[in-house]
């Protein structure tokens, strides 16, 4: 299964947001998932958090990444896809259909596009509480009246990798 992490990068990553990114990433490596993410360039990320842990437990990672080339890519990433498109839309689509599930920690307007997308895709979304951001305002809500699909609430990183594997019908093993 590949299960996509999204959040909050630069300033607004709390040490004890890290530390839930980190084991969301060595949950998503025991599992034997492939974690997607779409890293940043010129700064560091809750996502790229989750990604070297998930690389540091054995884990694969697909980075899906704007632009070209691999300058300021982190050298957490096993497989890498460069979309040649600009932040903001077109990688976010590419990045969110490549997913089975997304896992959202915080976040800011990136997350909740990410978001967005993924639900109009149809892909589950499990967003962790208490990490402020988009993932607190979003948890147990609909992003709609039409409510065809609620985006899920987790408090650690293993309530969130069952919601996803049971979301998706896919067991991991």
């Amino acid at each position: 299964m590949q299960i996509g992490v999204i959040g909050s990068s630069g300033t607004i990553m709390q040490k004890s947001y890290k530390a839930l990114a980190k084991n969301i990433g060595k949950q998503i490596a025991k599992h034997q998932h492939i974690l997607v993410f779409g890293p940043e360039r010129d700064r560091d990320s809750l996502p790229t958090v989750a990604a070297r842990a998930a690389k540091e437990a054995g884990g694969d990672v697909l980075g899906i990444v704007y632009g070209v080339g691999k300058q300021g890519v982190p050298d957490c990433i096993t497989h890498l896809v460069c979309t040649a498109t600009e932040r903001g839309g077109p990688r976010e689509t590419s990045f969110i259909a490549s997913c089975d599930a997304v896992i959202a920690i915080g976040g800011g307007s990136g997350t909740l596009t990410e978001m967005a997308i993924a639900y109009q895709k149809g892909i589950p979304i499990i967003a962790m509480t208490g990490t402020g951001g988009w993932s607190d305002k979003m948890a147990g809500q609909y992003f709609d009246e039409r409510k065809r699909m609620l985006v899920y609430s987790a408090k650690s990183a293993e309530e969130a990798l069952k919601l996803a594997e049971k979301l998706t019908n896919l067991k991991g093993e």
